[in-house]
């Protein structure tokens, strides 16, 4: 149990049993990098709307793992009730095999709440579960469901836990070869591997596990979208194409933002339509707002006059959406920051100094991507090259970012180091240099990230 501490000597005994539960409180999900429970709780309201596979008992468990740890417990009860509804409609031939996750979660949740006889009701219902399955262990069970369950679970986190997802989804398929669920969920796991970091034969073994089940599964939208994705630098024509049939044929707003991601690569008019049809399915959704933005923003690029204006404001509102929809979102702030450049400076520098007092208690990659934006605005924004050079300079210093911005920030300290040496600023010149001779040595601290 990673998260929640021990009690006293009065309730040893039952702390003891519920160390071995098969449920997210004994898995040890970490969040990597400080990542946003917002931001995924949001992620799985749409999964539980559209889960593939009938998994949307797990993703309900998972919401109601994480409104735990947010301290709201009559929601993490309300969740895993839901869940038990779920699982029935969708499972019930097999529903003592899968329910084990839910009555884990509820046992933890009531001994937080000091409910030890409800407590002692979850546990006494699984050690029934595990006598008729055989089991050696009084409260827990090997089964290939269990380890799906956790895969599931740990790619609802970010693609960032690919790999143990996908040593779960092997592990399901020892014990049943022929689940087209865990199939897939091997094939997603392997793909989430893969952005992590882009090696050609992780990239081959993704595309062969992918084929043959999209073959059986025509209609499986998410691993379209996915194998587009894999296939955007391999074989551009086949990858439109898939994203094509994504953005004609699916109701799910999230393949729908990567199918945009995808067409916007030549058809940018197109994309801001999927996005729109996206945002009319789930107008809270925090990402679509965002995408659509990114999408603005590059509209802006060779855009004049009226229709500068039009697309600006288009794309302020967009990541003000964003931002409305989840404020704790840097990148969505950092974003929005940068449009005021062009329309209120102001605006801007207030937003730049309210990031930098939130920097220590940021992720690796958003405290690089702070001190890159601000010493953009320092640079371009009020001319301060000195100061750019330190923003720079201490981004290229947080170890353990994203192979993103470290690059851009790699490369404008080149240039800004290009530009003190033709204006004879040695000192400056050199201390920027100096940064770039010491790239080895940080990068191996860099995630290469998707």
């Amino acid at each position: 149990m990673c998260r929640f501490p021990g009690a006293g000597a009065g309730t040893k005994s039952l702390w003891e049993k519920l160390q071995s539960l098969p449920c997210h409180f004994n898995w040890c999900l970490e969040f990597k990098d400080k990542v946003n429970v917002g931001h995924v709780l949001q992620t799985l309201a749409l999964k539980v709307e559209h889960a593939a596979y009938q998994n949307r008992s797990v993703y309900l468990a998972m919401r109601a793992y994480l409104q735990q740890l947010d301290g709201s417990s009559p929601d993490a009860l309300g969740s895993l009730r839901e869940a038990e509804t779920v699982l029935q409609q969708e499972h019930p031939t097999d529903f003592s095999r899968r329910v084990l996750l839910i009555y884990g979660n509820y046992a933890w949740i009531y001994y937080h709440l000091s409910n030890y006889e409800m407590v002692e009701l979850y546990l006494g219902r699984i050690r029934e579960i595990c006598q008729f399955l055989s089991s050696p262990e009084p409260y827990s069970v090997q089964m290939p469901e269990i380890h799906a369950q956790k895969g599931w679970s740990l790619l609802s986190l970010g693609f960032q836990n690919g790999e143990e997802a996908q040593k779960c989804f092997q592990v399901a398929l020892q014990g049943d070869k022929s689940s087209q669920e865990f199939q897939a969920g091997l094939a997603i796991s392997a793909f989430a591997s893969w952005t992590r970091c882009f090696d050609f034969r992780l990239r081959t073994e993704v595309q062969s596990l992918m084929e043959p089940l999209l073959c059986r599964q025509p209609q499986n939208d998410e691993l379209k979208v996915h194998l587009a994705s894999l296939l955007e630098h391999k074989d551009w024509r086949r990858s439109e194409a898939l994203a094509k049939e994504v953005a004609e044929n699916s109701h799910h707003p999230e393949h729908l933002r990567f199918a945009a991601r995808l067409l916007k690569k030549n058809n940018i008019s197109r994309a801001v339509g999927i996005l729109r049809e996206a945002i009319g399915l789930a107008p809270g959704y925090h990402l679509l707002h965002y995408e659509l933005g990114v999408c603005y923003k590059q509209q802006l690029e060779g855009a004049a006059g009226e229709v500068r204006e039009e697309v600006l404001a288009a794309a302020i509102e967009s990541f003000k959406r964003a931002v409305e929809a989840d404020p704790q979102s840097i990148f969505f702030r950092l974003e929005l920051a940068q449009l005021y450049c062009e329309r209120n400076p102001t605006y801007a520098e207030e937003m730049y100094r309210n990031l930098l007092e939130e920097l220590p208690k940021a992720s690796q990659r958003c405290q690089q991507a702070i001190y890159l934006h601000w010493g953009d605005f320092l640079l371009r924004g009020k001319g301060l090259r000195l100061e750019a050079l330190e923003a720079y300079k201490a981004g290229c210093a947080v170890l353990g970012g994203h192979k993103k911005e470290w690059q851009q920030l790699t490369g404008r300290l080149g240039k800004l180091a290009e530009v003190f040496e033709k204006d004879s600023e040695m000192e400056s010149a050199e201390a920027a240099f100096e940064v770039l001779r010491l790239r080895p040595q940080f990068q191996k601290e860099i995630e290469p990230g998707y």
